[in-house]
């Protein structure tokens, strides 16, 4: 077991004092101090003792109030023992048990006690005392004469082994004392078991896992988020412990973080992120950031640029949070235009994965064509439930047969006005709600560069005279669209707009048959109704001379006003249009003449399914999806957002570039985050997808492009952050593995016991792993 030690400078020597007999009460004495202090010194330090964990048990049973304790077994490596014995303290299970401290142990057993409780429990032995014919009160009553020698051991943690180890040289004692220290730990003799009442094992173990380097003359936290949080791990682990409310922590944190003051609900992610930044920010080892400028990456192998990126950000950012929780991916980025591809490779704290939707959802859409001939047609497309845009816009394109000059433009109808427009297919398709309406207006491609023209209807809410002021009018049916050339001409916007409305004209056979019960009627009357519904559209295309006729009538059915925020600014049929050249969007009011709303089939204007109706008392199936899918819709190659466009260096403009990621480099521990929060412009959204995820076996090896032989890729899980309720507010609760399968739930200060079948649920929030070694 020596190897276990790197070297004499790295362990902490204690004093150990034992009494001198074979078979009596061992009393220590055990302190951080090193050997050479003043005896004067010495005379103030805190005193332990190692007594007969049945000696201490006796007295222990009349007192009222139990001490709490951790069990170690001692495991003895003697065979240099002329020299030095080590010895391995290895933390039972069952620690902190009152069961299994009542019930004792095996073996040789002992107990390891501070000055005071040793003082009162010899207090209790002699005053139980009744004869000295009593074998176990003669056994005390000799301890109070014997002498205490010194014995030095030097003690050290193994964060790879999670023990201490104790490390007793001849060299640092005594002859005759490290000779009964021979004879007490041989391993020969029965086996050894501690239990340790004094708190002071876990007290040294949590000084030897502090968090390092904590400098307060840093920049950012100034070490006090590292501290705060050092301190709150301490009082978590400390032997006995009750609940601990993180005050002083959360004080610390909201000094730097202004957003988790208070006592609203926070994101556990959100929180999780910040913490990580924060310590490694307080326990960077670079105490002065070089700047590094990155070389060309252009026809230079992967792994040359991997390794080259992870040493200049080493040389930055050097703590044990990237040591342990910071990976590396490789980003893609191609220009769509000349196609140049950009390579970086960049580190990562935790993955955040989308939920991929395997539940379809039905959607119907009313299409709605441009060339003046197709009446509009609904459709009913299924896509998946999460999906994007794009995947609604290649179903209805299919469903419609959509041509190759042709495009989509979709819009949401609300109250009879476009409120927006869907032009960005990396839209999540969770943000439209099934009593939504939706259109989709069939444009030529070759008109994609020409302004955009909607035209909103407008009818008289009464019967007055045309001239009636603008308040009188209200709006009605779904608005047209067209791509218009020249804005300047009020012929051309009217022309359009007649030649949209076409399908919607009344056949002339049913406005007749309205007037077939009139037997007072005549031919001629008959012939002049005739004549009053002829199509605006017609009339206009042989209007060859300017008739001035054909212009007072078309003049008198509709009339077409430039929408403004202050006011409606009427268009002339026969004068230019005062708009700018640059306008790429003009927003037209229509109003509709009585005459005319007869003439056409508003009916079919305006009627408008919603997106999905529901049937009654339906319930919907619990989606299910696996974390693999999770993966792979994180690693799939998409487009950036309008938001987020890359700067082309060789177009010399920003494009929505096409981003992939992929693995390159794994950490110890991996953090995923399941990205069940979606946020839009007007809605927020959670997923209750459950997410089937891996808990013993979790191989990346599939999704990693760099394999590295000596690390393994597998992973096993240990805790999970679930959160329960919706956007407005919810619960977080936790589910820890204390190791071998046994499972915890914490909720708040209560803590239940959890079988592993049940720690998969739809709440499942942030999950942990660890990587497993290979063996």
């Amino acid at each position: 077991m020596d190897d276990l030690f790197s070297s004499e400078d790295d362990d902490h020597l204690f004093d150990l004092d034992y009494p001198y007999a074979r078979k009596r009460p061992l009393s220590s004495c055990l302190d951080r101090d090193e050997c050479d202090e003043m005896d004067d010194e010495e005379t103030n330090r805190q005193k332990l003792y190692l007594v007969p964990y049945r000696w201490w048990k006796d007295a222990q049973r009349s007192t009222a109030d139990q001490v709490g304790g951790i069990l170690y077994t001692v495991s003895s490596n003697d065979d240099n023992a002329d020299s030095e014995i080590v010895l391995e303290l290895r933390k039972e299970e069952s620690s902190g048990t009152t069961e299994k401290a009542q019930e004792g142990v095996s073996g040789r057993e002992y107990a390891l006690v501070n000055e005071a409780l040793w003082l009162r429990t010899l207090k209790w032995h002699n005053d139980t005392k009744t004869s000295e014919e009593d074998a176990l009160y003669h056994f005390v009553a000799v301890v109070q004469s014997q002498e205490v020698f010194p014995l030095q051991i030097r003690l050290s943690f193994s964060p790879e082994r999670n023990s201490l180890l104790v490390k007793i040289s001849l060299k640092d004692n005594i002859v005759n004392f490290y000779r009964r220290a021979c004879h007490i730990f041989s391993s020969q003799s029965e086996l050894l078991q501690i239990w340790d009442f004094s708190g002071k094992t876990s007290q040294f173990v949590m000084n030897e896992i502090n968090l390092p380097n904590i400098s307060p003359g840093k920049p950012g936290k100034e070490g006090e988020l590292a501290l705060a949080f050092g301190e709150l791990l301490r009082k978590l682990w400390a032997p006995g412990a009750m609940p601990v409310a993180p005050r002083m922590f959360k004080f610390k944190l909201a000094k730097f973080a202004s957003q988790f003051s208070g006592y609203n609900q926070h994101d556990s992610q959100e929180f999780l992120a910040f913490l990580l930044d924060g310590l490694h920010e307080d326990l960077n080892r670079v105490k002065c950031k070089p700047y590094i400028e990155a070389k060309d990456a252009e026809g230079r192998p992967n792994e040359e640029m991997a390794d080259e990126y992870w040493l200049n950000h080493l040389a930055r950012n050097d703590s044990i949070i990237v040591d342990v929780c910071q990976g590396q991916y490789r980003s893609t980025l191609v220009c769509p235009i000349c196609k140049k591809v950009s390579v970086t490779f960049d580190p990562f704290m935790y993955l955040t994965l989308p939920l991929p939707s395997t539940t379809m959802r039905a959607m119907t859409l009313t299409v709605f064509s441009t060339d003046g001939i197709m009446l509009p047609t609904p459709f009913t497309v299924t896509v998946p439930k999460c999906g994007r845009l794009k995947d609604l816009i290649d179903a209805l394109s299919e469903a419609c047969s959509l041509r190759n000059d042709e495009t989509l433009l979709v819009s949401e109808i609300y109250k009879n006005q476009i409120c927006r427009l869907l032009d960005e297919p990396s839209d999540s398709l969770s943000l439209i709600r099934d009593d939504d309406k939706l259109v989709a207006y069939r444009l030529p491609k070759v008109s994609e560069i020409y302004p955009l023209v909607v035209f909103s209807h407008q009818q008289r809410e009464r019967p007055y005279s045309f001239d009636v002021m603008a308040s009188n009018w209200k709006p009605f049916g779904v608005p047209l669209v067209a791509r218009i050339q020249d804005l300047s001409s009020g012929s051309e916007i009217r022309n359009q707009f007649l030649k949209l409305l076409a399908p919607f004209l009344m056949p002339v056979e049913d406005v007749i048959n309205d007037y077939d019960g009139d037997e007072t009627g005549n031919i001629a009357n008959e012939n002049s109704k005739m004549e009053d519904i002829v199509s605006p559209l017609a009339s206009d295309s042989n209007a060859g001379s300017d008739s001035e006729e054909n212009d007072f009538n078309l003049d008198s059915s509709f009339k077409f006003y430039i929408r403004d925020k202050m006011q409606e600014m009427e268009i002339k049929i026969n004068e230019s249009v005062p708009i700018s050249g640059s306008t790429t969007k003009l927003d037209l009011s229509v109003h509709w003449s009585d005459k005319m709303v007869e003439k056409y089939d508003t009916c079919l204007l305006s009627s408008l399914p919603e997106v999905f109706k529901p049937h009654l008392f339906a319930r919907r199936p619990q989606e299910s999806i696996s974390l693999h899918k999770c993966l792979e819709g994180f690693l799939q190659e998409e487009p950036l957002g309008p938001d987020d466009m890359w700067y082309c260096p060789r177009c010399k403009k920003p494009w929505q570039a096409n981003k992939k990621l992929d693995l390159w480099r794994l950490p110890e521990i991996l953090v995923i985050h399941l990205k069940r929060f979606s946020y839009g412009q007007f809605f927020k959204n959670k997923l209750e997808t459950y997410v089937d995820f891996p808990i013993h076996d979790l191989n990346l090896s599939n999704y990693i492009t760099h394999i590295d032989s000596q690390l393994s890729n597998c992973y096993q899980l240990y805790a999970i952050s679930n959160h329960y309720g919706g956007m407005g507010g919810g619960h977080y609760t936790a589910f820890v593995d204390h190791g071998h399968g046994r499972w915890y739930e914490f909720d708040d200060d209560r803590v239940y016991p959890l079988t592993e079948d049940r720690i998969k649920t739809s709440a499942a929030y942030v999950l942990f792993y660890r990587r497993v070694r290979k063996v």
